[in-house]
């Protein structure tokens, strides 16, 4: 990686990362089997912010994030109201494991924004060559043979939603670097949380018409308690561990994890388009965000890949 040397506390949360946000589309996929998405993103959000206030009401992180709300609020929909919901629809069709794997095209969206915003270092060659291999990742995945389901129709729409939540994950971090800069991550993280869980709860609650399956209420609490308040823990103590260049560095485990989890606890299966394009996406995101270095550049703090 480059840079001092990581300590043994360094890479525990190193793995304790890759899982902990690795499995939230095992758990989406099992909670979506009778939790509607609209109540699953008010169940996770409620239940990560009923454990992060108290912290961060300690810390006096509120306050802060309260002054600029509407960029808080802003940041948010595009960082969770948008992706959750989507993530939840879009694993009603396709396999968590694919679903965690698309998802780990940020890097490719994080690198065309930067080329928009006029970053000339994206033009690179490493970093196009990046760029060009991670989509073509995708559509060897998508397009490719094996693809197991059973509306290819409502599965191109799925995809569609699972890049769009790339997209919107890609476009949170240039938000908080331009205008919640100063404001410290763990308010803006537990005031969007709250934010976000009240204002879907009575869209949860109008479209939840079934009773829930033990299975996927467990899923749901795991969503929130794991996968987003201990989480955000355990990545702000990675971030005073290793600092904000090197902590990111776990997202390329991450889909690995989640195609992993797929097969192993829901019997996924690993199409010959998921095996030739899962190589292709992983290495192209990389090259992308770092242009071939070991040693990324330097990014803001908060490049939350939150799922």
């Amino acid at each position: 990686m480059g840079g001092p040397s990581v300590s043994t506390r360094g890479w525990l949360l190193y793995g304790a990362m890759a899982v902990l946000w690795g499995i939230p589309y095992l758990f989406i996929k099992e909670a979506v089997d009778s939790f509607s998405p609209a109540a699953i993103v008010a169940g996770r959000t409620l239940l990560g912010a009923a454990i992060l206030l108290p912290l961060a009401l300690h810390r006096g992180a509120l306050r802060p994030a309260l002054r600029v709300w509407p960029w808080v609020l802003a940041f948010g929909a595009i960082e969770m109201a948008g992706p959750f919901l989507l993530l939840g629809h879009a694993e009603q069709t396709l396999p968590s494991g694919l679903t965690g794997l698309l998802v780990a095209t940020v890097p490719l969206f994080a690198a065309l924004i930067s080329l928009l915003r006029g970053d000339r270092g994206v033009l690179s060659p490493a970093r196009t060559v990046g760029l060009g291999m991670g989509f073509a990742g995708v559509a060897v995945i998508v397009l490719g043979p094996g693809l197991a389901v059973a509306d290819a129709d409502a599965a191109l729409l799925a995809v569609g939603q699972v890049l769009l939540v790339a997209l919107l994950y890609a476009i949170a971090p240039f938000l908080i670097a331009t205008k919640l800069r100063d404001v410290p991550s763990l308010g803006t993280i537990t005031l969007s949380l709250l934010f976000i869980g009240l204002a879907y709860l009575p869209f949860g609650l109008l479209t939840q018409h079934e009773v829930p399956t033990v299975r996927s209420t467990v899923a749901l609490v795991a969503l929130g308690i794991l996968c987003t308040a201990v989480a955000f823990l355990g990545f702000f103590a990675l971030i005073r561990e290793v600092g904000p260049v090197r902590a990111p560095l776990f997202t390329y485990v991450n889909p690995v994890v989640a195609v992993l989890l797929g097969v192993i606890v829901l019997g996924e299966a690993l199409s010959p388009g998921l095996l030739v394009g899962f190589p292709l996406v992983i290495l192209g995101c990389w090259l992308a965000a770092t242009g071939g270095r070991l040693r990324r550049r330097p990014a803001p703090a908060t490049d939350l890949p939150i799922a």
